[in-house]
């Protein structure tokens, strides 16, 4: 370890470049020796950018005291466990998770609120001197016994209540008065400059470190030393914070005695609480004022982040709630430790606060699950209205439809519901798989706000196998009757429904995203190198495998579904399930195989129960979308393909899916703005620009028909590159829809104002002849007589009439 260059410390710089002792950022580098890069660097150290100390805590106001009460032990981040069912016990656990994820123990982040995907307004830091309370004492309505709870020190006929006595309903002292004083000197090091805040377990002073460069920290005492549960908690706090260094996570310097008693000395960060911002807002707006949702995320992303090396390192938080955690400039910070137990602790004294603590911990005590928890209670309560956490919802969530945010944002519903449920074994089970789903959750809302895709792969899926339902319909005038009179075209009864082909039950399957491989698996390796896309090739393959394994069954279970296989796939389930019953992928492909055999009811109950247990990953949603509208609910099809495509564009089956379900509504210039949105490196742009031309025209009636639309039809037509017979057969379409708008048109010299369609000027003559040459090749290139006959009589339906 690198010793520290700060004057008068003793202390190593760690991995992330700061002090361990003094929390100093290194000495600032000699100035290279080249100009530019000395005027660069002289800049640099103008803006703040080296040679300043890090932002640092633990102020900040504690909850009242009428509130207190005397994801994952893993890095890396796991897949939801629990089948759809139960949602429950642990199981195989997915993939690594994505940058950014909670979990990973020694992180070095600074300043990364938001996971680089929503910007948070920084907090400044404070002026340490500015958040001395003027007049230390705590208001009689927050005096109560540490002991029972009864409220103490209360005022009676016009006198003040006092700050020091016994509790008349247990006898317990109690005392709200300062122990410290500005100027007293503590441990020989530190100065007092006065009190910054008091809580549950006592004052928080300010003072200056006169050993360590003079820094500010802070000094946290005793609520009442003559209480055996105070004190054992603040032991507990000093011995937990020696052994975390996180920098989400507020850190312990020492532990000094003064006058029999005893105090931790921590860094202090100049910001400001969760729960002070959210006031801060709600006097600016109105008492029924939140956070935006996407800074509420951000902040439960840095959270999960802290707990998760917290319960990486087998240590419970216990008491999270809005007022523990203090946001300076860019950085979160959890504060007040005096909850952190052991996970296998059994014996200390739980510390909680009513509303945001599980309603188990009185029975079972508190866990992982338990920690989750409380950030899910905190994300309701900066994201809506919620008084309720006090009164009556202090242990549900209120219903989705008395709250607009919740009907706006299903997904972050179905989160909280899921980190919130009254069964711990249904919640996350881990903080960085919830961090995970949050992580796609924020992606989805930040979507839905400003339009913007943000796609990211997915930790437990693969990309979609194929794309359902992006097919064209054959055009319409090839099977329309023949009318010397009227175009071949244009029948009245065509709807615009029928530009792409229906979605069948089975294609959407197939279709459907697979979940990963899990690594582990010993024949992870084998699935890796197939590189058959036949389904009858893979399957011989995966009978073939070296190892039967419970990947290579998963797989087989697919690519028997793919083939048809129903009642095999459903066999091997049924085995599967026996021997992991926790899989929920097992539970996915029960949905998978439910849609393909047409049991679109079955796969939807499946399906929504995997969308509640993974409330971020996009499968679930689409997989509902091919549910809902093969029975026909195309409204609720839509919004789950809209939500699916507007934030991740590598899903186009959702794009097609919400093309065909606003041309089901007549919403051509809908559907026409979701086919321009598929990107032209797909595969798939070159049908979708070819059912935005049928949807301009196909169906509609020559009123319903303007000169622009049939010009940008026939613009995107030419833009294309196809094949003679496609041309020949979209260009007779839109031809047609021309020449019938023509007829119509009672003003015989609009048409002939220049306007051209496919290089033809919009003159009646002139459309029949093209109308006639683009017949006359479709004829030519016919597959069988029958075809070259009904081409060529639509030719000489359409031919302008002579003389001859």
């Amino acid at each position: 370890m690198i010793r520290c260059a700060q004057d008068g410390c003793a202390g190593g710089v760690e991995a992330d470049g700061f002090c361990d002792v003094c929390g100093m950022a290194p000495l600032p580098e000699p100035p290279p020796a080249n100009p530019a890069a000395v005027e660069a660097t002289e800049a640099a150290r103008a803006s703040g950018a080296s040679g300043s100390a890090p932002v640092v805590v633990l102020a900040g106001p504690e909850a009242p005291a009428s509130e207190s009460s005397g994801p994952s032990g893993s890095t890396g981040s796991t897949g939801p466990t629990g089948s759809a069912g139960s949602m429950g016990s642990t199981g195989p656990t997915g993939s690594t998770g994505s940058a950014g994820s909670a979990g990973s123990t020694g992180s070095t982040r600074r300043g990364m609120l938001g996971a680089g995907l929503v910007e948070v307004p920084p907090v400044p830091a404070r002026d340490p001197a500015s958040a001395i309370m003027q007049d230390p004492r705590v208001p009689e309505s927050r005096r109560f016994c540490s002991r029972c709870d009864a409220a103490v020190g209360r005022g009676r006929d016009g006198r003040p209540g006092r700050t020091e006595g016994f509790c008349k309903s247990c006898g317990h002292p109690f005392s709200f008065t300062p122990k410290l004083r500005a100027g007293e000197m503590i441990g020989g090091q530190y100065e007092v400059l006065g009190c910054l805040a008091h809580g549950g377990l006592g004052w928080v002073y300010l003072a200056r470190d006169h050993n360590v460069s003079e820094r500010w920290v802070v000094l946290k005492g005793m609520l009442d030393t003559g209480d055996a549960d105070s004190l054992a908690a603040a032991t507990a706090e000093r011995a937990f914070l020696a052994e975390v260094e996180h920098p989400n996570i507020v850190k312990i310097y020492n532990f000094v005695k003064h006058a029999g008693s005893g105090y931790i000395v921590m860094e202090y960060v100049g910001g400001r609480s969760l729960k002070d911002i959210l006031l801060s807002r709600r006097d600016a707006e109105g008492e029924q004022a939140s956070l935006p949702l996407g800074q509420v995320i951000a902040y439960g992303l840095e959270v999960l982040s802290a707990l998760g090396y917290l319960h990486g390192v087998g240590l419970l938080y216990c008491d999270f709630k809005p007022d523990n955690a203090i946001q300076s400039e860019e950085q979160l910070k959890l504060i007040d430790l005096g909850g952190v137990r052991r996970a296998f602790d059994v014996d200390s004294p739980i510390f909680g606060t009513p509303g945001y603590q599980a309603p188990e911990i009185g029975s079972r005590g508190p866990s992982i699950t338990s920690d989750l928890y409380t950030v899910g209670r905190t994300l309701a309560v900066l994201s809506i209205p919620f008084a309720g956490y006090t009164r009556r919802h202090l242990r549900s969530l209120p219903p989705r439809e008395e709250v607009p945010l919740f009907q706006r944002h299903e997904s972050y519903h179905r989160l909280l519901r899921r980190a919130t449920h009254p069964d711990p074994a249904r919640r996350f089970q881990s903080a960085a798989e919830m961090a995970q789903q949050l992580t796609g959750v924020l992606r989805e809302v930040l979507s839905a706000e400003d339009g913007r895709p943000r796609p990211a792969p997915s930790a437990l899926f693969g990309p979609e196998q194929h794309t359902a339902g992006a097919e064209v319909v054959a055009s319409p005038g090839e099977d329309r009757r023949e009318d010397a009179g009227t175009p071949a075209g244009l029948r009245p009864d065509a709807g615009c429904a029928s530009v792409l082909v229906p979605l069948e039950a089975r294609a959407a399957a197939v279709a459907l995203p697979v979940p990963l491989v899990y690594g582990s698996d010993p024949a992870a390796a084998f699935l890796a190198g197939l590189t058959a896309r036949d389904p009858g090739d893979l399957a011989a393959a995966l009978e073939a495998a070296p190892v039967a394994s419970r990947e290579v069954r998963l797989a087989l279970v697919r690519v028997r579904i793919e083939l048809g296989g129903l009642a095999e796939a459903g066999a091997l389930l049924d085995e599967l399930a026996r021997d992991g019953p926790d899989d929920w992928r097992v539970d996915w492909y029960r949905g998978v195989r439910a849609l393909a055999d047409g049991r679109a009811g079955d796969a939807s109950a499946v399906f929504t129960d995997l969308y509640d247990l993974m409330p971020g990953e996009h499968a679930p949603k689409l997989a509902l979308a091919f549910c809902h509208e093969c029975r026909g609910d195309t409204a609720e099809a839509g919004r789950f393909y809209e939500t699916v495509w507007r934030t991740d564009p590598t899903h186009v089956s959702a794009a097609f899916g919400l093309a065909r379900v606003r041309l089901g509504v007549r919403d051509r210039a809908g559907a026409e703005r979701v086919l321009d949105s598929i990107p032209r490196v797909s595969s798939h742009h070159l049908a979708a620009q070819l059912a935005a031309v049928a949807a301009a025209v196909r169906g509609r009636r020559p009123r319903d028909l303007d000169a622009a639309s049939l010009i940008e039809a026939g613009r995107r037509l030419q833009a294309l590159r196809l094949d003679t017979e496609r041309r020949a057969a979209f260009a007779a379409e839109v031809l047609e829809a021309a020449l019938a708008w023509v007829r119509a048109d009672r003003d015989p010299a609009r048409p002939a104002r220049g306007q051209t369609i496919l290089g033809v000027p919009m003159r009646e003559a002139r459309l029949r002849r093209r109308l006639e040459e683009s017949y006359r090749v479709l004829a030519k290139l016919a597959g069988g007589p029958e075809r070259r006959h009904a081409m060529v009589k639509r030719a000489n339906a359409v031919r302008p009439r002579t003389l001859l």
